[in-house]
Formats: C-alpha cells, structure tokens, sequence
C-alpha cells in the first residue's frame, strides 16, 4: 500500500522517499521497497500516469535511511496493521522527525487514540489520520481522523492538499473503529456472507446481484474479495469485532466458516492465484472457475437465472429498477431487500456515533467503494415511509432518528432547495429532526443540480445545453455510453448557435461514467448493413460540419474530457478551443479496431499539430489509447496549454473557469487552406511501413487495407509532390475513407463483433 500511496504522490508531481523492511540475504538493502515500485508500476491498471513519474520515488529501507524523514514535509505510515508494529515504528520515527512535520497513519481502523497513547505533546498536535482506500490512484476516498490533539491547521492544510493536489474526495471521521468507510463497507459485506449461506446463494448468484446491476462496481462481492485478498477483509472484520464491543450488530463480524477455511488454505484471492475464484488454462481453454462454498472445491461456473434480473435489466433508471428487484417476489427480490434492509438500518443507526451527518456515510460508500448512491440516497431511491414501514410488518426496529424523521412527515433524506436559479439541497439532521442545509463546497458543480434548479435550455435524446451561469453554456452529452451520433452532432451545432446570440463561452462536458465512447456504430453497421450509403455519407457530412463550426466559432469552446473519450470524442476535445481534462484520461482515435478511420476530422487535426504521418499512422493504425491526461499530452492529443484536473468533482468548474479566462482576449480562427501534405511520396514511404509490419506479423492483411487506407488521407492522396490543401479536402479524404470501409464485409464484421462482445475482432 505505501508503494501506491507513494505513487499516486509522484502521479501530483511531489517527490517522495518510499521506505520499507531489509530482508536478510539480499544483496540490495532497498529491495523491497524496489520491488513495491516495481509491481505498483506493472499492476493492472497501473499506479503510475506515466514510467516517468517512478524517478520522482526514492527507495530507502527503515535501517539506513530513518533519518531521512527528518527532511520530509508530510510522514505516511502504512505498514501492517498490527498495533505493536505501527508503535514500535513511530517511536523510531519520533526521534528522527523534524518538529512541525505532519505525520499520519494509514491504518483502516485502528483508533488513532490507542496508536498515539503516551507520545509527546508537539508530535499528537501533528499527528492524524489519513486513510487512503486502495488503490489510491483510482479510489476518490481519502478519511482524515483527528486525533484527541490533532490542531485545525494540521488537519486543515491536509485535507486541502488532498482535495486540490491529490485529487481526493475528503471525508472527516471520528477516531470510532474502522471510521467510516469500512465500518459501514464492512457490515454490506458482511451481510453478503450471512445470506449467502443463511439462503443458500452460490458465489456467482450473489456476484450478479451485488454489481451494476444495483449500482456497484463489477467487481460485486466475492470478486472484490478476490482483490482486496480475504487475509485482509478478515483482519478488517476481526478489528471490527474486537474494537466494538458495544455494536448491536456485532456478532454480524463474525466470517462465515467457509472463508475461514478458505484463509487457512491459503486461497487468499488475486495475490495468491485463487480465492473465491480460480484462473486455469491458458489462450482459448482459459476459464475461471469459482469456489463451490458446500465442497470447497472449484467448479465452473453456472449462470444465474432470476426472472426479475431479466426483466430489470431493460430499466436505464436505477431508483426505478432498485424499487422493482426489491419487490420481486423470487431469490432475487429477497436477497436485495434483506440486503439493503439492514444496511440501511446499520447506517442509521451509526449517526451520530461514526458521523454526525448522513452525509459523510454516503460519501464514504460513494467514493470508497465505488456505489452509485450512498445507504441514504439508495433510501431515498426506494422511498423511505414505504420502506419503514415494510421493515415495521417484519418486526424489524427503526433506529430512533428515522422514526422521528417519518413521524414529523419528512419523506426524503435529501431534498431539493433551490433558490433564485442557483442549485441548493438540503439533508435530514437526524439527531436534530430537522433539515439542514448541505454547505456548498466551491470549485465543485454538479451538472444535474444545475440542470435542476435552471432547467434545459435546448435538449434531444442525445444532448442538451444548460446555463452553467456567467454566460457559459454547457454541452451536455447523455445517450447510452455517451455514443455520438445524430442528435449530439445537431446539439453541438445548436449551441454554436446559442452561444453566439446569448453566451460569452461554451463547454463541453457531462457527469456520466466516461466523456464519450465515440461513435453510434450501431448506426453505422445498420446503414452499412442496408445499403443506405447516401445517408450515411451525409451524417458524416452533418459530423464534419459540427468540428468545424465549433472549433471556429465565435467564442471559445472548452471539452472537459474524462475516462473514456474514444473516436468521435476523441475528435470533439481534438477540435476545441482548449481542453481542460480529467488526469484520468483514457483517449484515443481507435476507429482501426472496428475497420474504420477517423471521419470527423481526427486526421485532420494530428496533422494540423505538427505531429509526423509516420507518427500519426502509428498512434492511429494500432487505436493507442492514453493511460493518462500526461500520456495523452505525450501522444499529442493534449496541447501543452490544455489542463489537467486531478480531482474529477472539480472538472466540470475548472473547464468553466478556463473557458471564461478566454473570453477578453479570444479571436475566432478561419479554416486553414495551408495545411501541408506530402502527396505520392510520403504515401509511398507510409505504405512501406506497413508492408514491413505486415511482413513482421504485427498486423494482418485486413489491418494493412485499413493502414492503405488511413496513409491515402495523411498523405493528401495522390498529390504530386508536397502541396498544401484546406483543412475541407483532408475532410473529404477522411469521408471518402470511412464510407470505403463501411461497404467491406470484414469492417461490418469487427463493428458486429464490437457491439456484441466490447472487444476489437482480428480478421
């Protein structure tokens, strides 16, 4: 963990010296902090933006370079979490640290009271805890705990430095066993085992129920086991059950004996090579089996079938399919109310002795383990009178707070509060019995909040334009995975317009779970397909045309790109004024691994920023797509003036902040008729190169069409000799491409198999 901890800190650009344990017989005194990088480095996903961040790490070891710390700002203790280990440890670090350095643990649970016990005044006054959920990089969540006499500037400096620099969703805890996040993640997975065996689920009908499909990651339950390693979970729950004599529900802690055993085992999950599930076999004869919970043996897996599953699934709403599985009167229907149920009675009645605030438990759950909506939201989703009074008829007892909440007639843990056009919630005070206003937190807007409290200005199936105020307009895309078809081209042209009679800036942004997966290729297999090749051409046309009035238009426009930004939208941030990006990025022009090149003006624009064809042909022809905004700016598809967001609740107000920076000085462009290309010969030189490929095995005979294809355009086609062309004929090339392709069997073969599988075809 404090090799990923010391990661993350290099992906902010801050230098850090990464200590660990000397093993004897080593030959290297820092081999195992070495080799903490090392696989931090190589894990998938990667902890790192980029290689080079590693050279921003020092590897020492707890020997030779304790006194180290003494030259550091901020000291992080993450070793095992064994409370005589972590003191041994500070003790050490107390004598060699500077005074006025912060130093902070990062145990999951331990009470910092227990750890700080007996310390030097100076040292508790700069003592707290900062609890990063793993892996750092990619879980928002980070709990600062004060200790008994942890100072507010400590505590203060900490959390700004996490939210602004790391890019951290900050939740304040009270020093209470496992704080917050993994005291209420805990008793989720905890009553996941319980009703697994109390109700006789097998592993994987307990995955497909614990996922997407109710608002978590897909990791789900035993999955999840499986990355986090059960020796950890255990350790976490035995903590728990140790620590908080007084909890109700204690006895919940208590492991099922079949993990137990798998523990024992030493079937300990990813790390290990087998837990819940299993990898065996390799290339076709790959499975993964999962762990038969009656014999302890690994079986293949079976299908879960659920009635309720099936026709749930149709349900893009997540409240409304939330209400109809938790009604079901089948397996499913029973697992997911006697669930939900508990949670949210364990989460009640954790207020006020975790948090004060419901709050602070939702975003723990929300932005540690990846749910959709926190115990309270999910509350509100399935409605709370209804619910109270279902789990009344089973005999089941209100925590104190939600009775007086439901008795006072309030029917949502958070309400809508919007004043004057300016978004504004409000939260049950639960120990009050009262609502209370939720603080705005500045830097951070929420799209849908905004479009609540100011409503649409335009709006299709597929997009909308909302007043983000200041005179910025925002683009907003919204159809399944954020696919660009039609109705997001006529939007982007209609708020080119908008803003032009009523805005100073526009940008281009949504909250979804990704910026956009590009194109509506079902679409286009469909108009392939049928042959309607005088539409399709003119939906590309229509396409084309949107880049180019955006990129001229007569304010500037800002793309706020995030996770997935593929193909079309790759081709939206490539054609705006500026990008401000998520550091999460994962961009590319991947059109090649559908048998398709870029059409809206993607070729266009590498070559318009000085990049090589050679290059382009490259980054193109194999879909290389970014780890990261820093590997996108190294890629080209970042300008060296575009931004970076770390902390993605603060994308949407960056863009809109720097698109205002624009407005005073911003001077619309005309089309470029300059462009310079290298006709025949440089088609000549990029044809080889793909013979060469061809011939090395790295690409196949299809991918070489495709490659022929994609040089035509980067070369300007059959020019004689270098020449210069306007940014429209490069479009015209790239459309006469694209449509090419379309009429090739093999290209409707990749583009089918994509939609059915999420994976490229070889053919």
């Amino acid at each position: 963990m404090g090799s990923r901890i010391a990661a993350h800190f290099a992906n902010a650009g801050v230098p850090a010296l990464l200590l660990d344990l000397v093993h004897p017989n080593e030959p290297d005194r820092n081999a195992s902090a070495r080799r903490g990088l090392e696989t931090a480095f190589q894990q998938k996903p990667g902890a790192f933006f980029t290689p080079e961040r590693k050279s921003l790490i020092t590897p020492g070891n707890f020997e030779d370079d304790l006194g180290r710390v003494a030259e550091c700002d901020w000291i992080i203790e993450a070793v095992a979490e064994d409370l005589g280990i972590k003191r041994a440890l500070f003790e050490r670090v107390a004598a060699a640290r500077r005074p006025g350095s912060i130093v902070s643990t990062n145990t999951s649970g331990i009470p910092l009271a227990r750890i700080s016990e007996g310390w030097p005044e100076e040292l508790r006054r700069h003592f707290l805890g900062a609890h990063f959920f793993n892996p750092p990089r990619y879980l928002h969540l980070v709990e600062i705990i004060p200790g008994a006499e942890t100072q507010p500037e400590t505590l203060e400096f900490v959390s700004r430095f996490c939210d602004l620099r790391l890019g951290k969703g900050v939740v304040p805890c009270k020093d209470t066993p496992n704080f917050i996040g993994n005291r209420i993640g805990a008793f989720f997975g905890a009553t996941v085992h319980k009703i697994t065996v109390e109700d006789d689920y097998t592993l994987e009908e307990v995955d497909a129920l614990t996922g997407p499909l109710i608002g978590l990651p897909r990791s789900a339950s035993y999955r999840l086991l499986d990355i986090i390693g059960l020796d950890v979970w255990m350790q976490v729950t035995r903590n728990l059950y140790e620590l908080a004599p007084q909890d109700p529900w204690r006895d919940r802690f208590a492991a099922p004996p079949f993990l137990e055993i798998l523990v024992e085992r030493g079937w300990i999950g990813e790390k290990r090579g087998q837990g819940c599930y299993k990898r065996e076999g390799k290339g076709e004869d790959r499975q993964i089996l999962v762990i038969d919970r009656r014999t302890l043996d690994y079986r293949a897996q079976q299908k879960p079938r659920f009635p309720s599953v099936d026709a749930a699934r149709s349900i893009e709403s997540l409240p409304e399919r939330l209400k109809m599985l938790v009604n079901a009167q089948d397996r499913a229907g029973s697992f997911l109310w006697k669930l939900l149920r508990d949670v949210f009675l364990y989460s009640a009645s954790m207020v006020p002795e975790i948090s004060d605030r419901l709050v602070e438990i939702d975003r723990a759950m929300r932005w540690g383990y990846g749910f959709k909506l926190g115990p309270f939201e999910l509350w509100d989703a399935l409605g709370v009178e209804e619910t109270v009074r279902r789990m009344e008829s089973e005999g089941q007892q209100i925590p104190a707070g939600v009775g007086r909440m439901v008795e006072a007639g309030a029917r949502l843990f958070y309400r809508p509060a919007d004043s004057h056009g300016a978004p504004r919630t409000e939260y049950f005070d639960l120990p009050g019995t009262r609502y209370r206003a939720l603080e705005p937190r500045p830097g951070i807007r929420v799209l849908a909040e905004w479009k609540r409290a100011r409503g649409v200005v335009r709006s299709n199936p597929g997009a909308s334009l909302i007043d983000l105020d200041d005179g910025v307009l925002c683009l907003e895309f919204h159809s399944k995975m954020n696919t660009l078809g039609d109705d997001a081209a006529a939007m982007i042209r209609c708020g080119v317009e908008e803003m032009e009679r009523n805005f100073q800036a526009m940008v281009v942004a949504n909250q979804g779970e990704n910026f956009s997966a590009g194109a509506n290729l079902l679409a286009v297999l469909l108009a392939a397909q049928e042959g309607e090749w005088e539409d399709l051409e003119a939906a590309v046309r229509r396409f084309q045309q949107a880049m180019l009035e955006m990129k001229y238009a007569s304010g500037p426009v800002v793309a706020a790109p995030f996770n997935l930004t593929l193909g079309g939208a790759c081709e939206v941030v490539l054609h705006a004024a500026r990008a401000q990006a998520s550091a999460e990025l994962y961009m590319g022009l991947v059109e090649t691994g559908v048998g398709l090149i870029p059409a809206g003006g993607g070729c266009k624009e590498m070559l318009l920023r000085g990049l090589e064809p050679k290059r382009i042909l490259e980054l193109i022809g194999f879909a290389r797509v970014s780890g990261s905004a820093e590997e996108a700016r190294a890629m080209g598809l970042l300008r060296d003036g575009d931004g970076v967001s770390m902390n993605p609740e603060r994308l949407l107000e960056d863009a809109r902040r720097a698109a205002l920076s624009l407005v005073s000085s911003y001077a619309p462009g005309r089309p470029r008729t300059d462009v310079p290309v290298e006709g025949e010969s440089g088609y000549a030189l990029l044809k080889t190169g793909l013979f060469l490929a061809h011939e090395a095995g790295r690409i196949s005979d299809y991918d070489r069409l495709i490659g022929e294809k994609l040089a035509y355009v980067l070369s300007g086609g059959r020019l004689t000799g270098r020449q210069r062309v306007s940014e429209q004929y490069l479009l015209d090339l790239e459309r006469e491409a694209f449509l090419s392709l379309c009429g090739q069997e093999k290209t409707r073969q990749r583009i089918e198999h994509m939609l059915k599988t999420g994976k490229p075809l070889r053919n």
